[in-house]
This record gives structure tokens, C-alpha cells and sequence, in this order.
């Protein structure tokens, strides 16, 4: 912290024209080459592969004995989109949605419970801790999951160890639980965000205690902004997951539906933990404040005093400033009503003392009255 840096990545996206016609996808200029990755797997085997393109993907999943996992990173390549929709009559609307990777998460169930749509966000710190929100997208069918990543960052890796061990339900649940299992890692993420930010905010509060600075305005901010990001992720991403629980679909198996609920639970604690952290950094904002406040009160109070001293000793120091004679030169007699101490012996000497008297009696009057506690 401290370097004055916006902890957000705000992406410009690519969107249709106003007024084109739904279902319309555009793809990024910036949009990565696709990698895909299929994973194919039941109770017994698994096995990994990497794919050029699904231009076949009807005949890869013929087999009614296993389950797929199309793992896509990149949306370059419209011919993705375009065999989706000819040979697993994907609507347009969907390919739309996972190009157009700036939407909330949700759930949408498509043509009879044939398959399932459903976006979460990725967050994640990227470089110089900046915060990065990637969106990922899912088609479920009966059988097959397919993933739609905008970049080549994931979370994935726990999953695919855990599909690669085979322990747990992960084969045996079928292509609903490989979904939630991503989407556990995902919210699970979330945490490890909060916890980074708990962290720093205790120690923006340490640093305010030693030493309070303007930078500690700034970090704070752009943690409560960034706050902000999460919990903008957070409350859409609680509502899916309910959507999910409350579904009749077949797709979404009552194993699923179970351990759906342990992640619904896991985004309600991180709603909570967002609006404790909000709280933290609008505290430890106010407190910079009253601290600056505090301390310029202070610098106020010390230049007053030393002021309050001064003026009449400036007063005096003026008034014999003013160089006034005793006599006038022209004819040597005494002009009357002028200064006569200007001659008295050790005047010099005197009004050093009466200065050095007034400002020793204000100093005491103003330690009686406390201005120096």
C-alpha cells in the first residue's frame, strides 16, 4: 500500500451499437486465441485433452457413459460461438452473454430444461494488487459442462486436481456438481480477497497511530472501492446460487442442490465480512480526519501562544522603534511631551527587563489556564 494507485482494473468493453438487434454477439479486439482443454471422465477414468477447435463436439460427447468438461479459455474465435449454436442449438442470446463479458452474475434455463446459463465473476489481485474481475460463463447440459473464460487466469486448477484424483463426489456427482465445485472456488476466493484487505486495514490503522499521513486517505479509499467491486460480485452472486437451490430442472441433481446451500451460506458470510470491512476503512477514514483535525488544532493553539507573547512585546519594541527626540536640534531646549526614557540611563538595559517580565507573566497566565497540556 501507500504508492497512490487505483486497486481497480475497469475494462472497456466492446458492446453492439445502440439499437442492434438482440442476440447479436461482438467480440473484443483484445480477445485471447482460444485454449481448449476437454476433460472426460466417469466413476472409474478420466482423461485430458487439448482440443484445436469443437468443431466435432456432437460426436465427442456421444458416449453416454461419461461426462465432459469443455474448459475454454479465449473468445477470439467466433466459430466457438457459431457450432454452439448450430449443432447444440445454443441460443444467440446466450453467445451474446458470454462475449459480452461485462454481465452480473445469474442463472437462465433455456428450452425445456435442455440446458442451463449461468455467469460468475472471477476477482482476483493482479499485478501491484490491482483488482481484477474476469467474468465466467457456463453452459450445462445433461452431460456436459462447458466454461467460458475471458482470460488465461483461473481458479480452476483445485478443481481439475481434484477431477484428476477422483476422490470425493467429483465423478460422481455428474456435470451439475463439476459447476458448483467451480463456483465454491470462486465464492471461496472471495475470502482470500477479504482477508488481504482485513489485513491492510489493520495495518492503515497501526500507521495511523504512529505516524498519520494524507497516503493513508488514499489506501483506504481505494480498499473501500474496492470493497465496493466485491460486494457489487457478492449480492447477484447470492441470489444465483439460491436460484439453483430452488430450481426443478433435472440438470441440477439434489446432491448438487445440497452442497449448493453450503455455498449460498459462504456468500451471505462474505456480505457480512464486506459490510464489516466497509465499516473498518469508513472508521479509519474519519479517525485520519479528526487526527489531522487534532493536529492542526494543536499547530493553531502553539502559533497562538507564541503570538499572544509577542504582540506586546512588538508593541513596546515599535513604540521606542519610532526614533523621537528629546531636544530640538534648531535651539537645544527640551521638546515637550516627547519620550524622555529614550535618554534614561540603562534604558536599554530596562526595557530587555520589562519585556522579559511580560513575557514570563504570560507564560505563567497561560500554563495556569492549561495551554500547554
Amino acid at each position: 500500500m501507500g504508492k497512490n494507485k487505483p486497486r481497480n482494473r475497469h475494462k472497456h468493453y466492446k458492446v453492439p451499437a445502440p439499437g442492434t438487434s438482440p442476440g447479436l454477439y461482438a467480440i473484443d479486439d483484445e480477445a485471447l486465441k482460444p485454449v481448449i482443454v476437454l476433460h472426460t471422465y466417469n466413476t472409474k477414468s478420466y482423461k485430458k485433452e487439448e482440443l484445436k477447435n469443437i468443431n466435432n463436439i456432437d460426436k465427442l460427447v456421444e458416449n453416454k457413459d461419461f461426462n465432459y468438461w469443455f474448459d475454454i479459455k479465449g473468445l477470439a474465435d467466433p466459430n466457438i460461438f457459431e457450432t454452439l449454436y448450430a449443432k447444440f442449438d445454443i441460443s444467440r442470446l446466450v453467445l451474446e452473454d458470454i462475449t459480452s463479458s461485462y454481465q452480473r452474475p445469474k442463472l437462465d434455463e433455456y428450452d425445456n430444461d435442455k440446458y442451463i446459463f449461468s455467469v460468475s465473476r472471477h476477482l482476483y489481485l493482479g499485478e501491484d494488487d490491482v483488482l481484477c474481475n474476469d467474468q465466467i460463463s457456463f453452459i450445462l447440459s445433461e452431460r456436459t459442462l462447458i466454461t467460458f473464460q475471458e482470460t488465461y487466469s483461473d481458479c480452476f486448477e483445485p478443481v481439475r486436481k481434484r477431477l484428476e484424483i477422483g476422490k470425493g463426489n467429483i465423478r460422481i456427482g455428474g456435470s451439475s456438481y463439476l459447476m458448483y465445485a467451480i463456483m465454491d472456488v470462486i465464492v471461496d476466493n472471495y475470502f482470500t480477497l477479504l482477508n488481504f484487505w482485513g489485513e491492510e486495514l489493520d495495518a492503515i490503522e497501526d500507521r495511523l497511530y504512529d505516524h498519520p499521513d494524507r497516503r493513508i486517505m488514499y489506501d483506504t479509499q481505494a480498499i473501500k472501492r474496492s470493497l465496493i467491486t466485491i460486494r457489487k460480485v457478492a449480492w447477484p452472486e447470492r441470489d444465483k446460487l439460491n436460484d439453483i437451490i430452488r430450481t426443478d430442472s433435472p440438470l441440477i441433481s439434489d446432491l448438487t442442490k445440497t452442497y449448493m446451500k453450503d455455498a449460498y451460506d459462504h456468500c451471505i458470510q462474505i456480505i457480512d465480512f464486506i459490510e464489516s470491512l466497509k465499516e473498518i476503512a469508513s472508521a479509519n477514514i474519519d479517525m485520519n480526519l479528526s487526527i489531522t483535525s487534532n493536529r492542526m488544532n494543536e499547530i493553531m493553539k502553539v502559533l497562538t501562544i507564541i503570538s499572544s507573547i509577542f504582540i506586546p512585546l512588538t508593541f513596546i519594541a515599535g513604540i521606542y522603534g519610532m526614533n523621537f527626540s528629546r531636544e530640538d536640534p534648531a535651539t537645544g531646549k527640551v521638546m515637550p511631551d516627547n519620550m524622555p526614557e529614550l535618554y534614561s540611563p540603562h534604558g536599554y538595559m530596562w526595557t530587555w527587563i520589562v519585556m522579559g517580565a511580560i513575557a514570563v507573566i504570560q507564560v505563567i497566565y497561560f500554563w495556569r489556564k492549561g495551554w500547554f497540556k
